[in-house]
């Protein structure tokens, strides 16, 4: 009776066993990552902060657009109207004038003919008068106008460089979000399988001691990894769900959104990424630094050339009389040409230029300092894709090496030479190396992620 219960456990765990670590030490090689670059698509396109990047690039679009039709012709219409009384006013003495001679007239003729005139004034302040006029004004020259579109053009490219940096870090997030949540997964599928087995473990000691062919220890040893395994399975699950949440927070999804379980591939350029010297000129944090230093030199060109005279030129077609009227006499045409020339500003000029040229030094030493930063970074992405390679080579050989030792022992538990006690522990060796291996294949996955994150090749065009 007690050989053939072994014969039963032994059966059970090794056909268990076996349907979990198929997977693990052959792990599927076949498709490419069809989900994954879905699920990146889908967060670039959904994250609401690459949406509030997007916002900004737009704005700066909208500037640029704004800033070059200061180069086009404006017109405009104004209209003025003034009543006034009182102030000064213009004496004008036309009876005093003209009164003696049409008194000489009038003797001459024997006749009035020619009245007697009232001295005449003339309020200064227009009363009753209007000015209407459409005004086409056009910037001849303005070197001002010119550096603020070429500013404009800088800030959407910093703005485009800004958007890139963030489709890294969020390819780069999603990715070890996703590898995260499949770990979790397989942790869990794992410790599920490991229940199974430990449950029917101790179905079958209670049976054999309700025989009287097992002992009570057997049964209380089993009773307790059972319980072991079942918390180390609410565990895995609970992480699962949390790398799930993270995971749909990324893709602006709902939390408790279902995420697909994909078999990931190691890609084919991996070993070669071993050998290839990290190359990090194309790093859009260095473009955006050297963008914004362009924009710097823009401004200092435009304050070094603020003596230049700023020439504007008009065309006023309008009316103006009083009494609203409008005729030949009220419509009239002026044009003119406007000049300016800076004299004396209180050396605020000399003031932006010292600025500009301080912000300069700063962005020279900035762009210095991230360049070797992401020297230092790459060259440790490197390394860590190695050191993960490698762990994971290690793990593979001591996961061949726990399942050779729980064959072992689990033959000898069926022959009666091994414990129980031995039993339990290679099979938690077994379960310990099994996890290893998973852990390990997506740490050279994530290492794999941040090499082409601080190479800049993360990007998914």
């Amino acid at each position: 009776m007690a050989t053939t219960c072994s014969i039963n456990i032994r059966n059970v765990i090794s056909a268990g066993l076996c349907f979990i670590l198929l997977g693990v030490v052959f792990p599927g090689t076949v498709g490419a990552q069809t989900f994954l670059k879905k699920y990146i698509e889908e967060g670039l396109s959904n994250n609401l902060v690459m949406k509030q990047k997007d916002l900004s690039l737009r704005r700066s679009l909208l500037a640029l657009k704004e800033a070059r039709s200061w180069f086009y012709p404006s017109a405009a219409f104004t209209g003025d109207y003034t009543w006034a009384e009182g102030g000064r006013t213009i004496a004008l003495p036309v009876g005093d004038l003209l009164n003696p001679v049409y008194s000489t007239l009038n003797q001459l003729t024997h006749s009035n003919h020619f009245p007697v005139i009232e001295n005449s004034e003339f309020q200064l302040l227009p009363q009753n008068f209007y000015d209407a006029r459409f005004r086409v004004a056009y910037p001849l020259l303005n070197t001002d106008l010119y550096y603020n579109s070429r500013i404009k053009k800088d800030e959407i490219r910093m703005a485009e460089y800004e958007i890139e940096i963030y489709r890294q870090e969020l390819t780069r997030e999603i990715e070890s979000a996703y590898y995260n949540y499949c770990l979790a997964t397989d942790a869990a599928k794992i410790y599920e399988s490991a229940t199974a087995l430990v449950k029917r473990n101790l179905q079958v000691n209670q049976s054999l001691e309700r025989n009287g062919k097992g002992l009570a220890a057997n049964v209380l040893r089993a009773e307790s990894e059972t319980e072991v395994i079942s918390s180390r399975l609410r565990e895995a699950e609970n992480q699962q769900k949390n790398a799930r949440s993270w995971f749909n927070f990324l893709l602006n999804r709902s939390f408790s959104d279902s995420v697909v379980y994909e078999t990931l591939p190691f890609p084919e350029d991996l070993a070669q990424s071993l050998t290839v010297t990290p190359v990090t000129g194309n790093r859009s944090e260095l473009k955006e630094l050297g963008t914004a230093m362009n924009i710097r030199h823009s401004e200092l060109s435009m304050n070094n050339r603020y003596a230049i005279p700023k020439v504007n030129t008009f065309v006023d077609l309008g009316s103006q009389a009083a009494d609203w009227q409008f005729n030949s006499q009220s419509r009239y045409f002026m044009a003119g040409v406007e000049v300016t020339v800076p004299v004396f500003t209180g050396f605020r000029n000399r003031t932006k230029i010292s600025k500009t040229k301080l912000e300069l030094e700063d962005l020279s030493i900035r762009l210095e300092n991230t360049n070797r930063q992401i020297m230092v970074a790459a060259d440790a992405a490197r390394n860590n894709l190695s050191t993960a390679m490698a762990n994971l080579t290690s793990s593979e050989k001591q996961y061949q090496s726990a399942r050779a030792y729980f064959n072992l022992v689990e033959k000898g538990y069926a022959a009666g030479i091994n414990s129980l006690l031995e039993f339990m522990d290679a099979r938690n060796q077994l379960t310990a190396s099994e996890i290893e291996v998973k852990l390990n294949r997506y740490k050279v996955l994530s290492a794999y992620s941040d090499l082409k994150r601080q190479t800049a090749s993360s990007t998914l065009q």
